[in-house]
């Protein structure tokens, strides 16, 4: 019901250039829960979170530490439509937006929520984050820890950053063996797939 909703959404006007609404993917069971800006032009075409260049990079770096999208986290983004020319979606946009995820939230009560990029951090985490200087640092809001982390679309503007996103990960990682109790899914226990240090 409400991605069905979502799907038809016309609150604000991204929707009139979007070839599709990209609502979001992963296992709605999990956790965790991973948040972007906004989709990206090929997003957009395929009509899922995180795919192309920086799909490829945060697998890769989810495959690092044990995880796979599919199984143990759900992906979804402060905007559910593509911004004109990937810019950054205007405060409006995220506002008329955010409830959407917000409703994500409810229903699926995760336990860690992973911030990537300066947008997502700021609307999530803290309004004064510095992604530059705060990123890995794990916060704990209305009992949830937060972590902003790098976007992948920016490692791969600047490469010399990956090994900050690979720490972030490895403190993902940890968060995640310290909460095993909180993060147990019906369906599949990750913990029984995480590599031992």
């Amino acid at each position: 019901m409400l991605k069905s909703n979502c799907l038809k959404c016309v609150k604000c006007s991204l929707h009139k250039n979007r070839t599709q609404v990209v609502f979001g993917e992963g296992n709605k069971n999990s956790k965790i829960l991973f948040v972007g800006e906004g989709p990206g032009v090929n997003e957009d075409i395929e009509g899922r979170p995180f795919v192309g260049r920086s799909g490829e990079l945060l697998d890769s770096m989810l495959k690092d530490i044990g995880l796979s999208r599919d199984k143990d986290i759900y992906i979804s983004n402060i905007v559910k439509c593509r911004p004109p020319d990937n810019r950054d979606p205007l405060p409006e946009e995220q506002e008329m937006c955010i409830q959407w995820l917000r409703n994500q939230f409810y229903l699926m009560k995760p336990k860690i929520i992973v911030a990537l990029g300066r947008i997502a951090s700021l609307k999530i985490v803290d309004i004064n984050i510095k992604i530059t200087k705060d990123h890995g640092i794990f916060k704990k809001k209305n009992n949830v820890w937060m972590i902003p982390m790098f976007h992948p679309a920016a490692i791969l503007r600047n490469m010399k950053n990956k090994i900050y996103m690979q720490k972030d990960f490895l403190n993902l990682k940890n968060k995640i063996q310290e909460l095993e109790p909180f993060l147990i899914d019906s369906k599949t226990h990750i913990f029984n797939r995480l590599p031992i240090n």
